[in-house]
């Protein structure tokens, strides 16, 4: 027998099959193990994730709520500051119409102690007129007649004859109204312009004459100022362009609203000679 036959070999082993297939067993294991707990780690990780993304959408609806809540607080403002100006504005217009019904009691009481006094002054103005037709009467029935009434010229009469019936009725209507004011366009009763007085002196008497003085100035017969009667309408101008009329009253003295300064007055033919007459009655 050889000595060498019996010392062991120095070389390693081979590993079997059934080895290997059993180490690569126990590794995928590991690995699945390793796996499958990575997986685990990954859920884990992942469910934050879930709860984080629900956030958003609870803060969309809690800003939606305050957006909301503020467009009613906004709305409210608006509202209260329109009633503010409303509450404002009722505030002015009660003051102004204060002040204004204070104005207009102020204007009233003006006007009427205005119209108070007029009418002190048209008592008195008919109380004189009232005395002066009582002295006219007396002179027509004594057959008197006033001399102091003068010529305007050559061709005016100086008539001292006294009118009767409805001239007598005219010449008293104009006479009563001397003293009244000048108004242009007055037709009465307390103010006239010349040819609204020479109108409503013939209409007293039932004579409807045309309304201005051109038209009156040819509203009858053409006179001579030499053979005036009372009752005779004076005219100023031309006939049928006359810018003025009065009343003869007889003894050389008509009746005419002249003018603002004047208002209605009696006066001589020589105040303000006529240019021609006419007579209706």
């Amino acid at each position: 027998m050889s000595h060498t036959a019996h010392i062991r070999s120095h070389r390693k082993p081979r590993r079997s099959a059934s080895t290997i297939a059993m180490r690569a067993g126990v590794a995928g294991g590991v690995l699945s193990t390793l796996a499958v707990a990575g997986a685990s780690g990954s859920a884990i990780a992942a469910e934050p994730v879930t709860q984080t993304l629900e956030l958003p959408t609870l803060t969309a609806d809690l800003a939606a709520q305050v957006a909301q809540s503020a467009d009613v607080t906004q709305q409210a403002a608006a509202s209260y500051e329109l009633q503010a100006e409303r509450d404002a504005a009722a505030t002015k217009a009660a003051k102004e119409a204060k002040a204004d019904l204070a104005e207009a009691k102020k204007k009233a009481a003006e006007e009427k102690k205005k119209a108070e006094e007029a009418e002190r002054k048209a008592a008195a103005e008919r109380a004189s007129r009232s005395a002066e037709r009582a002295t006219l009467s007396a002179s027509a029935d004594t057959g008197s007649s006033d001399s102091s009434g003068s010529s305007a010229g050559s061709n005016t009469s100086t008539s001292t004859s006294t009118a009767t019936g409805s001239a007598a009725a005219v010449v008293s209507f104009v006479q009563s109204q001397v003293g009244d004011a000048y108004v242009s366009g007055g037709t009465g009763p307390n103010s006239w312009d010349c040819s609204g007085l020479v109108q409503a002196a013939f209409k007293s008497v039932g004579v409807d004459l045309p309304r201005v003085s051109q038209s009156q100035s040819t509203a009858g017969t053409q006179v001579g100022l030499d053979n005036l009667q009372p009752g005779d309408i004076l005219y100023w101008g031309g006939a049928g362009s006359a810018y003025h009329v009065g009343v003869y009253v007889g003894d050389g003295m008509f009746v005419g609203a002249q003018n603002s300064s004047t208002g209605v007055i009696k006066a001589s033919l020589d105040y303000d000679p006529p240019s021609g007459a006419v007579r209706v009655l």
